[in-house]
């Protein structure tokens, strides 16, 4: 599976997640393509916004461009919602981290394995519930 496909299947799955526990959710077409900023993922319920920037790798860092960040960063400031970084490594969870848990590296912004570990909510935690973990 080349590597499209395998973002495009962990933004598909998360949709499934957000909609099957009370939030409403969509994939943004073209993110990353277009001219204006905009996430992976927007995702809502009553209380809050969400605004995702998904990557699935199969190394132990990932590595971020910082333009990147900024549009994420402008979009959800603009929208009104939360920005994340939502990062599945191998045989992981996905982990969601804030910008700030990001670490510089030059012109790019990265996460390890590790760092998101520590930092990063997992699903249920960024829903504010439990769930039963949820891999296709």
């Amino acid at each position: 599976m080349n590597t499209k496909a395998k973002g495009t299947k962990g933004e598909r799955e998360l949709i499934h997640l957000f909609n099957q526990n009370g939030w409403s959710a969509i994939r943004t077409a073209g993110s990353g393509s277009q001219h204006y900023p905009a996430p992976d993922i927007l995702a809502g319920n009553a209380m809050r916004r969400v605004a995702i920037e998904c990557k699935v790798t199969k190394e132990q860092k990932k590595y971020f461009p910082d333009e990147e960040i900024v549009q994420l960063r402008t979009f959800a400031q603009k929208f009104g919602a939360e920005s994340w970084i939502g990062v599945r490594f191998p045989r992981e969870p996905w982990y969601f981290l804030m910008l700030e848990d990001l670490e510089r590296t030059g012109e790019c912004w990265a996460v390890s394995l590790e760092k998101a570990r520590i930092k990063g909510l997992k699903v249920e935690e960024l829903l504010e519930k439990d769930l039963p973990l949820f891999v296709e």
